[in-house]
């Protein structure tokens, strides 16, 4: 028998086993979304880190979960703002006071907070209330509000290695409140993520990621549609959530696809088959049998 039929019948048998440890034990959970709780207490670690792209990278994540909260809102905000002060991003942190003005018009500062983000907070109540409050709901139910916008975008499945990744898109934005889009990329899957240079016209986008790092074994990427204040309002992944392009190492038989689709096959059907036998009640013993 060829050596590398051995090898394989081996496989087989590690993997029966293991899947007969695994379904002996109680069943694992499937993995849920990270809260909007979690990802502000994740953004505030960056913030106190003093890694403040990655806070605020973390803060759109969880200012778009569709489960948040009023109160975590203002929270995600506050902070938000707080990031763009320290890295001098004024004209963000205005827009981040200002959404959390429509969220909470009464919002203040405690007396305890720095005079730095006190007074920028004050300044930024003052001209948004000079301005006529913009954005907010009134009781009648007038006023703009957060203008909804959906992203509309296909990933690419896989890529080369060391190929630029163009990226194409649509924005859903009926009420034309979004101003730009950002596309943001890191290669493998941890590190900081990086701005791509992206064009947005006529409600749609393209961007390119570079090629330096389209490297096995994935790109990770995510797409935001930003309004006039920087405000996220729609997104296609996030920094928790990226969307994921394969980037496969060099050719040859086993980075084929069409070889490991059947291996694969005959992988899960013989441990399939195996686990039956293992399930029965009746059976107190079970021969596995490996031909070479």
């Amino acid at each position: 028998m060829f050596p590398w039929r051995r090898a394989f019948s081996r496989t087989l048998l590690v993997l029966a086993v293991l899947l007969i440890t695994f379904t002996s034990g109680s069943s694992v959970a499937l993995a849920q979304p990270k809260s909007v709780a979690s990802l502000t207490q994740k953004a505030q670690t960056f913030y106190d880190d003093q890694r403040y792209e990655e806070s605020i990278q973390t803060l759109s994540a969880a200012l778009l979960r569709p489960s948040i909260a009023k109160g975590e809102k203002i929270e995600v905000l506050r902070l938000l703002a707080f990031n763009y002060i320290v890295l001098g991003q004024n004209d963000e942190a205005d827009g981040a006071v200002r959404s959390l003005l429509i969220v909470d018009q009464d919002f203040e500062l405690p007396e305890a907070e720095s005079p730095k983000f006190r007074d920028f907070f004050a300044k930024t109540k003052k001209k948004w209330t000079d301005d006529g409050k913009p954005g907010l709901v009134r009781e009648d139910g007038g006023g703009a509000g957060n203008a909804a916008a959906k992203i509309k975008h296909t990933s690419p499945a896989q890529v080369e290695k060391g190929s630029i990744v163009k990226l194409f898109g649509e924005v859903d934005d009926t009420a034309a409140a979004v101003s730009k889009v950002k596309v943001f990329y890191r290669a493998g899957s941890s590190g900081k993520f990086k701005v791509a240079r992206a064009e947005y016209a006529m409600r749609n986008f393209s961007a390119e990621i570079p090629a330096l790092v389209v490297q096995p074994p994935l790109v990770e990427y995510y797409v935001e549609a930003i309004d006039e204040n920087g405000i996220p309002l729609a997104t296609r992944g996030d920094a928790e959530s990226p969307l994921r392009i394969a980037v496969p190492e060099g050719g040859g038989v086993l980075t084929s696809p069409w070889f490991w689709v059947p291996v694969s096959a005959a992988v899960v059907a013989t441990v399939v088959v195996i686990a039956v036998v293992v399930s029965r009640p009746s059976e107190a013993l079970v021969t596995i049998n490996v031909f070479e």
